[in-house]
Order: structure tokens, then sequence, then C-alpha cells
């Protein structure tokens, strides 16, 4: 019997951008690696399947649309706030 992930995965960016971007998406194993990778990078990781499947939709390198705004932003401010980031400076 062959494994099969059901796990998704999106990778978002912002800062240098004035809107937040995809920069990775994946499902499966290719998802598993991508998670993998930003743990190793220290990136933190935030469990939203519902927010993951319309983020899904979107191409790589796409914009945020508006009405994910609100979503995206509070996943963001959760990470910066861990980090203890001002995103305002991006510095700790």
């Amino acid at each position: 019997m062959r494994y099969k992930s059901k796990k998704k995965a999106i990778a978002i960016e912002y800062g240098e951008n004035p809107v937040p971007i995809i920069t990775a998406k994946a499902d499966g194993i290719n998802a598993e690696s991508i998670i993998a990778e930003a743990r190793r990078q220290g990136v933190y990781i935030a469990e939203d399947p519902q927010l993951v499947e319309l983020l899904g939709d979107l191409d790589l390198d796409a914009e945020i649309p508006e009405h994910l705004y609100v979503a995206v932003a509070v996943i963001l401010s959760w990470a910066y706030w861990l980090k203890g980031i001002n995103p305002t400076d991006n510095t700790p």
C-alpha cells in the first residue's frame, strides 16, 4: 500500500511587497517538503485548512485578493508577534 498524504501547504511572503503574495504551494509529499523546509528555516507555520483551500486557487506569485486580507493579516501578525518583529520596520 502506498502512503498518500492529504497535507496542503501555501507559503506567503510579505515585507518588500505592497501586498502579500503566494510564493509556494503544494499538496501531498511536496507539501510536507515545504513544511519541513519552513521549519528548518525557522518559519512559523499556521494551520488553517479553509484558508489553504482559498489560497490554493491562486497562482504562484499572485497577490492575495482583498477579500482575504483580514485572514492573512491575522496570520502575519501572529508570526510577527512570535518573532518579536515590528511589521512597520521589520526589525526585532
